[in-house]
């Protein structure tokens, strides 16, 4: 197992991504903090096993760069030959993924439409959106503004008419 030094404190998986996949493997089980902690420590030290594993073959086949057949070959080579089925299911699951992000990505791009012409068709829509709020605007402040005019009609004629009312009163004890 590698050493305790500093540097190798910065070469371990996130203590969060594992007690993730614990808790969604044994959702029922409760693992003491250090079976995790050895937990985190085996999975750096295999991981380490097997990439030191794929960089020799990588190397002996006078490659550069470790490729995913590299790390099924270490695999291999190490006695690890039962998880080679399970592995390449992953690997393909990884390439589907990343092509699904990739035309993603890429459908902009695909559309054919400079981006500047995409900015300048973003802005029209923007001002057409404005403008329509502007009058949506103008035409509250008028229904409002009319409304008020009525009510204050409303009010003058109903005391112009108790004011009627009240003159006919005074003029019916004249009368008496």
């Amino acid at each position: 197992m590698a050493s305790s030094s500093g540097n190798d404190d910065d070469l371990t998986i996130p203590r969060a991504a594992i007690n993730k996949m614990i808790k969604e493997t044994l959702p029922n089980v409760r693992v003491a903090n250090d079976a995790r902690e050895l937990v985190v420590n085996c999975c750096t030290e295999f991981i380490h096993l097997i990439s030191s594993e794929a960089n020799e073959i990588c190397n002996k086949s006078e490659k550069k760069t470790i490729s995913p057949e590299h790390v099924i070959n270490a695999l291999e080579s190490l006695g690890f030959a039962s998880y080679i089925t399970e592995v390449k299911d992953v690997l393909q699951e990884c390439k589907t993924v990343a092509l699904k992000r990739r035309k993603a990505s890429s459908r902009l791009e695909n559309l054919g439409i400079p981006e500047e012409e995409l900015l300048r068709q973003q802005q029209e829509l923007f001002a057409k959106a404005r403008q329509q709020q502007a009058e949506l605007a103008q035409q509250e402040w008028l229904q409002m503004q009319q409304a008020a005019q009525q009510a204050q009609l409303a009010a003058a004629s109903a005391s112009a008419g108790q004011q009627a009312g009240s003159s006919l009163d005074e003029d019916d004890e004249d009368d008496m």
